[in-house]
């Protein structure tokens, strides 16, 4: 069955893998969202909520580019599937943790899942694309995005009300991403073939075009201290927004966790606005706007009552969002023939660089205040001038 566009876009396959993105980020999600829970439960400080986040994330980062590199060379349609038999273990034993340490143990199984689903997945959402590339990774990522929005609005209406072991629920929908990702990995072979074709009628090489080393080294260290500082600032709300907004306005762990899911949900739009506007408008444009713009409004956000709170806090992510699929594409571009790798290495950066930043964060908060946490963080969206020393390459060499 052929399910490409005119454009050779694959939307079926897109819808697919948005959808399996959906439930993986969805159950990563728990995690945060389950916090005021396990911070209540076990009595944790708020440097044990942050060594958590850092182990699952950390987990889920140092696999990533190793596998990148693996199915670059050797092309593992269904490892996905593998990922996610780890994330279903993990949240089981998340569900029946009686100690620190097993919540840590648990993490950890759930980043390894992580770790094994994005560098493939990635890679089909590349070849899915045709001539349509920010389309393709805006749908890919707004069901990652969509997923990670999920986690407190189930916190909410389950966890809280059930309790630690109901999250033993959502195997569930592990096992429904696993037998969408076997479908997926059915289709990988006709993927493949479309996109080298589409190449061909481009008269382009499918090892696309090449860059001088000191065109991809600068591209790629600018790109990752962008990333640091979005994940940065990104790592300051899924960690610690409930206990903020719990601490300075009052509000029930229920309420909380509606407006995180808030938050999030403005990423999954901004994921998708951003990866459209730069097949129009250009990756370097889009890094531009979403990595600075948010300036203005983050300096604002800890002075601000809770309407403007949550005004406030939907433009940023939404607009902080939008980088994402631009510099994972840029990236590509960098390295057309390490689709695997530059996957693994940004999803993967996702993760560790989050880590590291919720574990820091973590320290800030349990000596200085939640408050103070979000005042220096509001300085992070200056890390965007470093965008002025990203090389320009040639966009229309694009697939």
């Amino acid at each position: 069955m052929r399910i490409a566009t005119r454009s050779g876009t694959h939307l079926t396959v897109l819808a697919v893998l948005g959808m399996t993105h959906l439930l993986n980020d969805m159950m990563q999600s728990l995690i945060p969202a389950a916090y005021p829970i396990l911070k209540e439960t076990y009595a944790l400080d708020f440097v044990q909520i942050g060594m958590i986040t850092m182990t699952f994330q950390i987990a889920g980062a140092m696999l990533q580019p190793v596998i990148g590199m693996a199915t670059d060379r050797y092309p593992a349609p269904y490892s996905p599937v593998v990922g996610m038999m780890f994330t279903l273990s993990g949240l089981v034993s998340l569900a029946f943790a009686h100690s620190y340490a097993i919540i840590l143990v648990s993490v950890t199984l759930i980043g390894i899942g992580s770790s094994i689903f994005h560098p493939e997945a990635t890679r089909m959402a590349r070849y899915a694309a045709g001539g349509r590339q920010g389309l393709a990774q805006g749908i890919f990522q707004v069901g990652g995005q969509a997923g990670g929005a999920l986690g407190p609005v189930f916190a909410a209406l389950i966890v809280v009300p059930w309790g630690q072991p109901s999250l033993a629920w959502f195997a569930v929908t592990a096992l429904l991403a696993m037998m969408l990702l076997t479908w997926i990995g059915s289709k990988q072979r006709q993927m493949s073939a479309d996109f080298v074709a589409m190449r061909a009628r481009g008269k382009k090489s499918t090892q696309g075009p090449r860059h001088a080393p000191l065109t991809i080294g600068t591209g790629l260290v600018v790109l990752t201290f962008l990333m640091f500082a979005k994940n940065a600032y990104g790592e300051s709300f899924r960690s610690f927004y409930t206990f903020y907004l719990m601490e300075r306005f009052g509000l029930s762990i229920p309420s909380s966790q509606i407006m995180l899911f808030i938050f999030l949900l403005a990423a999954a739009v901004g994921v998708l606005i951003g990866g459209i506007a730069g097949d129009r408008i250009g990756r370097y444009r889009i890094i531009w706007i979403s990595v600075l713009g948010p300036l203005p409004l983050t300096l604002i956000l800890p002075y601000a009552d809770l309407f403007w709170t949550g005004v406030l806090t939907v433009m940023i992510n939404l607009i902080m969002a939008s980088a994402f699929a631009s510099i994972l594409i840029y990236a590509m571009d960098l390295l057309p023939n390490r689709i695997g790798l530059i996957g693994g290495l940004f999803y993967g950066l996702n993760f560790g660089l989050g880590g590291i930043a919720a574990a820091f964060l973590g320290v800030l908060a349990e000596s200085y205040g939640v408050d103070t946490v979000y005042r220096i963080c509001s300085f992070l969206p200056l890390a965007g001038l470093l965008a002025w020393f990203l090389p320009r390459i040639d966009e229309s060499a694009e697939t």
